[in-house]
């Protein structure tokens, strides 16, 4: 039962996240982009392709516009 306990705080914690994302989705893409050129560099860009990859996956999922919600 423990496991299930995790697994829903992880959903809980994935939905907040998509949510803040969607209503600041240029935050999201600048700390992205942040962190992963730190981690290029942390690694010396042996994984610059899939760190690339990853961001452009990100960026593509990120609406174009906030989304302002519904008065």
């Amino acid at each position: 039962m423990p496991k299930l306990r995790k697994l829903a705080a992880l959903a809980g914690a994935a939905a907040a996240a998509r949510k803040y994302a969607n209503k600041h989705p240029e935050k999201v893409d600048r700390a992205a982009t942040k962190a992963g050129r730190m981690i290029d560099q942390r690694t010396k860009g042996k994984y610059h392709t899939q760190i690339d990859g990853a961001l452009r996956k990100l960026r593509a999922k990120l609406p174009a516009h906030p989304t302002t919600p519904a008065a």
